[in-house]
This record gives C-alpha cells, structure tokens and sequence, in this order.
C-alpha cells in the first residue's frame, strides 16, 4: 500500500469532527500557499501589466463593482 493510499484509507475512518478539522487545515494551507504566491508575484513586478490595465480600463469606465451591488 503506497503512503497516498494509507493517508486515504486513514481520512476515510476519521469522524466528521475529525474530517472537518483536517479539511479546514488544508484550506489553510492552500490559502496560506496562495498568499504567498502572490506576495512573491507582486514583489517581483510579475504583476504590473495586470495592475497597469485596470488602471487603464478605470479611466475608461469599464470596470464594475465586484462583488457586484445588488
């Protein structure tokens, strides 16, 4: 049985204040990853054309509420 399959085999007999525990740390951890992509896509420029274009598309107007007011 390879690792993947005993961490699978294990998630599956976790209770469901187990799994949610386990779920919720993941969802961390990805955002927490997710952060600091973006800190690190930031800080290297990788982004200012996308930042440069918004600017452009708010002085034409283009750009709407988000998430949009109902």
């Amino acid at each position: 049985m390879s690792r993947i399959e005993e961490i699978e085999d294990a998630i599956s007999r976790l209770s469901p204040e187990e799994y949610q525990s386990l779920a919720h740390w993941f969802l961390e951890r990805e955002q927490s990853k997710w952060d600091q992509q973006l800190d690190h896509d930031s800080a290297s420029r990788k982004l200012d054309s996308l930042f440069e274009e918004a600017d452009r598309e708010g002085q034409c107007g283009l750009l709407r509420e988000w998430p949009q007011v109902k």
